[in-house]
């Protein structure tokens, strides 16, 4: 699936890059290190240049020879920005999609969806209030920040690295972070992600996807639509059987006032 989805994608890549200049890492040995990074949890991109030193796994994969230098860290990320920008990832998700589809190895009918805490890359001293300005810092590169007794919100402070990020956390029983909501679409069948969503984090985020990804289902058959009991509220399932979905939801038992009518 993987060759395929490259060589259907050798007109995009042409376009992306330039036919002059210092050379590019190419973008199907880019595309498959990324593969990598997913599919192996695998931190950051300078963890994964130091994997592809010397796991000969990664090199197979990625096409390195034995005895080939692997690329710095901070070029592996500009040539990522590049494919990001020029929409490449999406295309290559799209087409592997098609052939699994094809192949009739996903489900039209029957889906999961599933939202999580994609932790920002914002540090919490760097979450501070909207209505002052912040001190000068006795430390540039390691400020020393004192939270000591400060109630901080979303609504009161905001990140000064990431403004978009929010303070968030996944349960009651867990620590607060600057994060996004990241959520999937699954199909049943096999278990193969058919559709993503990056939100702003917020109360009702995992829910408002969702409703994104199921608006995005191809067809004009009803669907059914499985979820956790984070999604269980009168509300979400109205608006799932108003688009043609039959959700199947957890009851959530411990919401204050009992069960949804």
């Amino acid at each position: 699936m993987v060759d395929d989805a490259l060589k259907a994608l050798s007109p995009s890549f042409s376009r992306v890059y330039s036919a002059f200049g210092r050379p590019s890492i190419p973008p199907e040995k880019l595309l498959r290190a990324l593969l990598l990074q997913v599919l192996y949890t695998v931190r950051s991109e300078r963890m994964l240049m130091e994997q592809l030193e010397y796991n000969l796994l990664f090199r197979w994969f990625v096409g390195l020879n034995m005895d080939e230098a692997v690329w710095v860290p901070t070029v592996f990320t500009k040539n990522r920005d590049r494919l990001l920008e020029g929409d490449i990832t999406e295309k290559f998700f799209a087409h592997v999609l098609a052939q699994a589809r094809i192949a009739n190895l996903l489900s039209d009918e029957h889906f999961s969806v599933d939202g999580t805490l994609i932790e920002a890359w914002a540090s919490q001293k760097s979450f501070q209030r909207k209505d002052r300005p912040a001190p000068p810092p006795d430390d540039p590169g390691n400020p020393t920040v004192d939270f000591h007794g400060e109630t901080r919100s979303n609504e009161t402070h905001q990140s000064t690295t990431d403004p978009d990020a929010r303070l968030a956390r996944k349960s009651g029983g867990h620590e607060s972070k600057l994060a996004y909501c990241g959520n999937v679409l699954i199909e049943n069948r096999n278990g193969i992600v058919v559709d993503t969503a990056l939100l702003q984090c917020s109360g009702l985020a995992e829910r408002h996807a969702a409703m994104i990804m199921t608006e995005r289902v191809e067809g004009v058959e009803r669907i059914t639509l499985a979820a956790d009991k984070g999604y269980d509220t009168k509300e979400f399932v109205k608006e799932m059987r108003g688009m043609n979905v039959t959700p199947h939801v957890s009851q959530n038992t411990k919401r204050p006032g009992g069960q949804r009518d």
